[in-house]
């Protein structure tokens, strides 16, 4: 069963693209701020733990992250394949999950980084935040979210690499478009 990871800037598609391939799969796309909005409104200790970082709008430490995304993995119902997304978002987090992973048999088959050039992920930000009534979806804001990502989340791409598991993908076109990449990238790799 396919162990993926799907990491992008935002706006680049990882959600819709996530549950595709999920259901392509047969697999549960796992998208970790859903996760952790679940553990909030639950109110497990984790959940009330991370909602202190969250209501000041801090990042969750990566620790209860890896807890939380490690629990769904191999938790009571283990998961033997998953689309993953939104996590890991550091490297730090990469380390201990790929520790964590190689540990319990269950690290990634591939990664697959959609590439958007940053004037299209703007252009696709801002029409969300127009369609949706979003207020955090404006050029300013989007701009900042994408210098965050660069800094902190796009040197996993150099340690992906590196394991030789990293799969670039043109993100750009139709739905149906990127899907078909994603699926012929992921053609010839073996997994059970």
């Amino acid at each position: 069963m396919l162990r993926a990871l799907l990491l992008a800037p935002p706006g680049a598609g990882k959600g819709t693209q996530g549950e595709r391939l999920a259901q392509v799969y047969g697999v549960p796309h796992l998208a970790t701020g859903d996760l952790l909005r679940h553990h909030v409104a639950e109110a497990t200790a984790l959940g009330r733990e991370a909602k202190g970082y969250m209501d000041r709008g801090e990042l969750v430490p990566d620790r209860l992250v890896v807890d939380m995304v490690s629990d769904r993995i191999a938790g009571a119902q283990q998961l033997a394949g998953f689309v993953l997304d939104g996590f890991p978002r550091t490297l730090t987090q990469a380390r201990q999950s790929y520790e964590w992973g190689r540990a319990k048999g269950r690290t990634f088959h591939a990664v697959i980084s959609l590439q958007v050039p940053e004037d299209e992920l703007v252009r696709r930000l801002v029409e969300r935040g127009r369609s949706s009534g979003r207020t955090d979806d404006n050029e300013e804001t989007i701009r900042n979210r994408l210098a965050v990502y660069a800094e902190h989340t796009e040197p996993l791409l150099d340690f992906y690499r590196g394991r030789e598991i990293l799969l670039e993908v043109d993100g750009t076109g139709t739905v149906p478009e990127v899907t078909a990449r994603i699926g012929g990238a992921l053609l010839p790799l073996a997994f059970p």
